[in-house]
C-alpha cells in the first residue's frame, strides 16, 4: 500500500504542487511524513460492540490494528465518563525520501 501511495505522490502530486505554487527547487516540495486515520464513534457510549466493527474496518483499511481511544474528560450532557472508549485511531508513519 505504501509503495502505491509513494509512486502516486512522486509521479503526479509533486509535479502538480510544483506547478501550482511555482516551486523551482525540487527539494522545497512538501513531503508526506505521517498519515493518521481517526474514527469517532459517538454511538459507542450506548453500545460498546460498535467499537469492535470499527476496529475491524480500520484494520482492513490500514493493515494494522488501531488503538481504541478513550475520553479525557467527563461530559454530563453527552452521558460520557472519563476513560470510556469512544473511538479508534490508526497511524501509518511513512517517510518519503526525495531521490
Amino acid at each position: 500500500m505504501a509503495a502505491r501511495l509513494k509512486e502516486h505522490y512522486q509521479n503526479e502530486v509533486r509535479k502538480k504542487l510544483q506547478d501550482e505554487f511555482q516551486i523551482t527547487n525540487p527539494m522545497a516540495v512538501p513531503k508526506v511524513e505521517k498519515v493518521v486515520l481517526n474514527m469517532g464513534m459517538g454511538e459507542a457510549i450506548a453500545n460498546a460492540k460498535i467499537l469492535d466493527t470499527a476496529v475491524e474496518e480500520l484494520t482492513t483499511i490500514t493493515g494494522q490494528k488501531p488503538v481504541v481511544t478513550k475520553a479525557k474528560k467527563s461530559i454530563a450532557s453527552f452521558k460520557l465518563r472519563e476513560g470510556q472508549s469512544i473511538g479508534t485511531m490508526a497511524r501509518r508513519c511513512t517517510s518519503f525520501s526525495i531521490a
